[in-house]
């Protein structure tokens, strides 16, 4: 999980500290400055989250756990051979952001404090999401507390407190009418209604997620559609929560774009056999906008196919269907881009309307929760739409009417339909698999382990140095390993 992004914010501090013969000032911390810009911290933490987001949902665990692509090469991750992982960039961004947090209380910037408080949510969500009980309320605190090992929190306990959060957020927006800084706001250009709409959107995500084992979870995303005006949630696409990428240079640009191609490599990253044939299937006009045609079919040993992927966790899966002209990689005129111009759809998204009609399908189609205007089925047809306008493509109404993709009330269906909407954005394909065991994927012979992993394993660091808070964890979490079951997956 190691994050390219370094923040400039220490290392500007830093310079401009040294410029003076004062000897108090020459003695003062860099690091911790009496005075901060809020609004170059604000973007400091939606930038290096958004992007560090997005860099895991590409080329990271998260898309081979997703299953949408294949390595075959370096093909630990593709293998589900993952090991411990370290978190320090996402405990890093949090520092930032608590830094912006408390500079913004201490200038009663109020419109900070609240986003502040939503990126809290989101980093701390996404942290527990991949562990499961994670350091929390003592983490952070080695200044002010002196807390060098913090203990660790159940995750029972933080996920209540998260959502806490982002209601405070939303009623601290509302009605509130101090400006938010537009060439900050790297997501919404200084729109608070936009930030409360990500707020309760982001609520309803976290909602669902545990709501196997949160018994107040329908009755609070009901209490949030009931309620518009109180609860704003996204109305749309151009709601969506997620930053441009500017694709001037490697730090700015989509992660697989030539200037920003760290380990996406598309010599080794191939498009998998599960996203393949399932676009196939259903011939989905989405194909031939995220994966490539075979360079050739003469020669093909397995599939003749235009369309090949490879399957994951195979033997040889460099040699796969014939070898590297016979089998499927991410579109070139699409994914291998920078952004900004030369792509304008590639964005770094945390959260989009696409998500939250399969969140809201999903919910009314167990009967949980009721939308007005809307059914599950209009939500899903919704949510597939969308996704679809996103990569600027349509399908026709014989699209709809095939019998894989004419709604018929499974949760399979409408899952599926949703991993294949989250392709790249975020965790969330992942997420949803291991939630719901939907889709259903062939792991692969040579799969490390018996089924896609649950979690994160904590990093080396953790049972080296905070070894007594580590074991109490673990005593109390289960067996540090990948398939441990995290509370709300229980």
């Amino acid at each position: 999980m190691k994050f390219k992004y370094t923040t400039l914010l220490f290392a500007i501090l830093a310079l401009i500290t040294s410029c003076t013969k004062d000897f108090e000032k020459i003695n003062t911390n860099p690091n911790a400055p009496e005075t901060t810009n809020t609004e170059f911290l604000m973007s400091d933490v939606l930038v290096s989250t958004a992007y560090a987001y997005q860099e895991n949902a590409v080329n990271r665990r998260p898309a081979s756990a997703a299953r949408y692509l294949t390595l075959v090469r370096n093909t630990g991750y593709d293998l589900l051979d993952w090991g411990p992982v370290d978190w320090d960039d996402i405990y890093a961004r949090l520092a930032v952001n608590k830094t912006f947090i408390e500079t913004a209380q201490k200038r009663s910037e109020n419109q900070y404090v609240a986003i502040g408080k939503i990126m809290k949510a989101f980093n701390f969500g996404y942290l527990t999401d991949l562990y499961g009980d994670i350091p929390y309320s003592q983490a952070l605190k080695s200044k002010e507390a002196n807390i060098i090992y913090p203990e660790y929190d159940q995750q029972q306990a933080i996920y209540p407190d998260l959502l806490r959060e982002l209601r405070e957020a939303n009623d601290m927006l509302k009605g509130n009418t101090q400006e938010i800084n537009a060439k900050g706001d790297v997501m919404f250009k200084g729109k608070a209604l936009a930030w409360r709409k990500f707020a309760n959107s982001l609520r309803l995500r976290m909602l669902l997620r545990i709501s196997k084992n949160y018994a107040p979870a329908f009755t609070e995303m009901q209490e949030i559609l009931n309620d518009k005006t109180a609860y704003p949630v996204f109305e749309s696409s151009a709601d969506n929560a997620e930053a441009a990428y500017l694709g001037n240079i490697a730090a700015y640009s989509w992660p697989g774009g030539p200037l920003a191609m760290i380990d996406f490599d598309y010599l080794k990253t191939k498009a998998s056999k599960e996203l393949v044939d399932r676009l196939i299937q259903r011939n989905d006009p989405r194909l031939t906008v995220w994966v490539e045609p075979v360079k050739s079919t003469t020669g093909s040993t397995v599939d003749l196919n235009r369309y090949v992927g490879v399957p994951n966790a195979i033997d040889a899966p460099a040699a796969y269907n014939g070898g590297e002209d016979h089998v499927s990689v991410f579109s070139s005129t699409f994914f291998r881009k920078n952004g900004g111009a030369s792509n304008t759809l590639l964005k770094a998204s945390l959260i989009t309307y696409t998500e939250q009609c399969f969140i809201l399908a999903e919910a009314i189609q167990k009967g949980k929760l009721t939308v007005s205007g809307e059914t599950a089925e209009s939500l899903y047809y919704k949510g597939i739409k969308e996704s679809m306008s996103s990569y600027a493509v349509s399908a026709t109404q014989a699209y709809y009417d095939q019998p894989l993709v004419k709604y018929d009330g499974t949760l399979e269906q409408l899952i599926t339909q949703k991993w294949l909407a989250m392709l790249f954005k975020g965790a969330e394909g992942w997420f949803d698999q291991r939630r719901t065991g939907y889709p259903a994927f062939v792991t692969g012979p040579l799969a490390a382990g018996r089924s896609i992993p649950k979690r994160y394993t904590y990093p080396d660091s953790e049972s080296a140095k905070n070894r007594v808070n580590y074991q109490k964890a673990v005593s109390v979490f289960g067996a540090d390993n990948q398939y441990t079951l995290m509370w709300y997956l229980k």
